[in-house]
């Protein structure tokens, strides 16, 4: 399984707590919408150099750009970006250890 990981520091002049409201209420219903898109979860930092970190699965690398290329994709970057001042993308093959 293919893994995109993706830091995301807010705007300095974006509340933290607006930052959290726009991404599991405004953002995460784009994010829904990727193509290929097989499972997604958002992480709320506390007390790091980052605000969030989002897991996003896709079945291959390939599948991941895709999603990205669409107009779906293009609407989750453009509305990240608009309320970021960093994004990391860590791209990733996940190997599972324990669990499911």
């Amino acid at each position: 399984m293919f893994k995109a990981i993706i830091l995301l520091k807010r705007r300095d002049d974006l509340p933290e707590a607006q930052f959290r409201d726009w991404w599991l209420s405004g953002h995460a219903p784009l994010v829904r919408q990727l193509p290929g898109l097989r499972k997604a979860v958002f992480n709320l930092l506390h007390e790091a150099p980052y605000d969030g970190v989002s897991e996003l699965w896709f079945d291959s690398q390939a599948d991941f750009e895709a999603a990205y290329a669409t107009e779906a994709g293009k609407a989750v970057a453009a509305d990240t970006l608009a309320h970021v001042s960093a994004r990391i993308r860590m791209l990733a093959e996940e190997h599972v250890i324990v669990g499911a």
